[in-house]
């Protein structure tokens, strides 16, 4: 097992500052935020983070993205791609920017139903898309990956195994989240049910609050991304259950709690994940 940090969590450090402060603390790897960005005055999660290498102009800066990745001595993680699988031309370019960085993986975007669809309609679409997406996949010699992700088409694991089922998992897997499953899509043997499609695996913790109380006294309740240690998300069970299924890849974190510094944040994060695996039974030297 090894360690990773997603960049997305990390919007105040530029690239080199994210890889060279994160392999200072010893993560073994990292995810880069890929995507084309709002401007903002201050640095946040979803726009102006400065360790993002933006969509547009991609090609362009592989050799960059490269040489911040291994100067740091960090290894890929995967990389974290915002492109739906609708956008095929982008799509491809991720793909093929995969193989290019020899970074094994990408995250492909989830999808939502859309207003006007059922959810039948739009998931019979969405298979399709990645039975295309599982043959560009094949051909740049790298594996796509679909999150479980609330709000969207697949939420849970079964919902992710629908829509893999049939499809080459060398070239397509799932991305476990169970910071993203306590909000919506929780199975309780949802690594099992993956089985050959479990390829990586994100972590985060969120927990519910009073967000406020509606005229006739009913009580509206709203997740809120906290520390690893303080939300709903069981992170000691969930690295027993992947030492029982074997699995021995990536795990990224994506922490977006604010309550302490970013440079305490993933430090703290490390030693308590390591102190997770090795409990589990993971020989991490």
């Amino acid at each position: 097992m090894k360690f990773a940090v997603f960049t997305d969590s990390t919007p105040e450090w530029t690239p080199e500052e994210a890889a060279k402060l994160l392999a200072g603390q010893g993560w073994q790897g990292i995810e880069w935020r890929i995507t084309d960005q709002e401007a903002s005055a201050t640095p946040g999660f979803w726009a102006g983070n400065r360790a993002t290498w933006p969509l547009t102009g991609l090609e362009d800066n592989l050799e960059a993205i490269r040489t911040v990745t291994r100067d740091a001595g960090l290894e890929f993680a995967s990389l974290g791609g915002f492109v739906p699988p609708t956008q095929r031309d982008d799509v491809d370019r991720m793909l093929a920017a995969t193989a290019a960085l020899g970074a094994g993986q990408v995250r492909i975007m989830g999808l939502p139903v859309e207003k006007g669809q059922t959810y039948r309609e739009a998931f019979a679409a969405y298979r399709g898309d990645w039975e295309w997406v599982a043959e560009r996949a094949r051909h740049h010699g790298v594996r796509a990956l679909v999150e479980l992700h609330f709000d969207s088409l697949t939420p849970s694991a079964s919902a992710a195994r629908r829509l893999l089922e049939g499809l080459d998992p060398q070239y397509v897997g799932v991305i476990h989240d169970i910071g993203n499953l306590v909000i919506e899509g929780w199975e309780a043997h949802s690594l099992d049910l993956l089985g050959e499609y479990l390829a990586h695996v994100h972590v985060k913790n969120c927990a519910f609050h009073l967000a406020g109380v509606e005229s006739d006294g009913t009580l509206r309740w709203e997740p809120k991304w906290v520390p690893l240690r303080e939300g709903r998300a069981n992170l000691p069970e969930l690295f027993r259950a992947l030492a029982a299924v074997g699995y021995d890849g990536w795990v990224t974190v994506e922490d977006f709690s604010t309550a302490v510094s970013l440079p305490e944040r993933t430090a703290a994060n490390l030693e308590y994940l390591t102190g997770l695996a090795i409990a589990a039974g993971y020989d991490l030297g």
